[in-house]
């Protein structure tokens, strides 16, 4: 099926991207895996090289550039090489910590943080999730009060992608305990600031190259610069950012799954059984055309998200849709190739087993599938 969604200019990005991860990523992505930590200076000369904090305005050090596509274009070629680890912290920095750091910094703020985003000094992480509260934001314990001008963060996070190389958190926290959900307001805290402890790196099913940590907050004296967005604004600012990170999670799916199965479909016409390919195979062969024509139905969505976000019209109800989909339907492919490749996909050496621990944390990280069906029925009570 053809695609309309990308001009020249995208596929001559696309030859760039290729180049950077045949150059910086593949020799060294094993490694990765293997020492449970990527190396810092990837995420730095993606950034200089254009694969990364491309929105980051001009005259911060990056190259302002909004269209989305271009990020489609690199979760595309990050998943033909199978480096999930890789585009899971690419979006992490991209669609969450800059879309943040790009919508509620003042003209101060901007000039403190963005450099070095732009130039791949700092690493970003937002912390949302709390032991025992899951998706439940409203049910965070982690409090800030006034002190004098500054403010005292105290509380504790988990679940933190990138939470021991981070050189700065976006921390959500209680402000107002009586004020509903006009109680909550967003902080940035620094490397080093005193009382901020990092605890142990978790020890996940996959995604073995990206460091997940518990963060610990004990009075940590915040200066009301570092204070993001305006106070008791916090839950407003989560939900509003939350359809480009259920995007990038979409885009991260789609393009997950359509790797894992070009791959097996590959593999089904060169693997031979009782004198035939495997791929001649009817029940093979229908397996094959059910995720090719689900995935091309997908495809035509996640193009379509794409369009929106570009137009200033996805909305958190049509992200919730896709997102909660195609992340269900990352996981049954997956889970399909790997039953096709036989025992071989139970082996770590070959990519389509790596997907089935990367993979399958999608449908749950960004808010749950069933969150995002409670979104969906509660517009839809709305509307009725």
């Amino acid at each position: 099926m053809r695609r309309e969604l990308y001009t020249e200019d995208h596929e001559e990005y696309r030859q760039t991207v290729r180049e950077f991860l045949a150059r910086e990523v593949v020799p060294h992505y094993r490694r990765w895996e293997e020492e449970r930590r990527m190396d810092r200076g990837v995420l730095a000369a993606a950034r200089r090289q254009g694969i990364a904090g491309l929105e980051v305005p001009e005259e911060y050090g990056g190259a302002g550039v909004q269209d989305y596509r271009y990020r489609m274009v690199v979760c595309e070629e990050v998943a033909r090489v199978h480096a999930t680890t890789f585009t899971v912290t690419l979006g992490l920095q991209d669609d969450l910590v800059l879309n943040y750091l790009l919508d509620l910094t003042t003209e101060e703020q901007k000039r403190r943080w963005l450099p070095g985003f732009a130039g791949g000094d700092v690493i970003g992480a937002l912390a949302m999730t709390e032991p025992g509260t899951g998706s439940d934001l409203q049910g965070m314990r982690t409090a800030a009060r006034r002190d004098g001008d500054s403010w005292l963060l105290t509380g504790q996070k988990t679940f933190i992608s990138s939470g021991i190389t981070a050189d700065l958190v976006i921390v959500a926290a209680r402000t107002d305990p009586e004020a509903g959900s006009r109680g909550y307001s967003l902080f940035v805290v620094e490397d080093g600031m005193p009382g901020f402890t990092r605890g142990r790196q978790l020890d996940k099913l996959g995604l073995h190259g990206q460091d997940t940590a518990e963060l610990f907050f004990e009075d940590v004296r915040l200066p009301p610069e570092n204070l993001l967005g305006a106070e008791g604004q916090g839950l407003r600012y989560l939900m509003s950012h939350l359809a480009r990170e259920r995007l990038g999670i979409i885009a991260q799916s789609m393009t997950g799954a359509r790797a894992v199965y070009e791959l097996t479909r590959d593999y089904c016409f060169q693997r031979e059984a009782f004198g035939r390919r495997i791929g001649d195979f009817q029940a093979t062969r229908f397996a094959l055309a059910e995720m090719e024509t689900e995935l091309d139905i997908a495809q035509a969505y996640t193009d379509r998200c794409v369009l929106a976000h570009n137009a200033g019209e996805l909305t958190p109800v049509d992200a919730a849709k896709g997102k909660w989909w195609i992340s269900e339907l990352q996981k049954r492919v997956v889970d399909q190739c790997l039953q096709l490749h036989g025992g071989y996909g139970y082996m770590l050496e070959y990519p389509v087993a790596r997907a089935f621990a990367d993979t399958r944390i999608q449908t749950i990280y960004g808010g749950t599938t069933e969150i995002m069906k409670e979104i969906i029925g509660r517009d839809l009570a709305a509307r009725s």
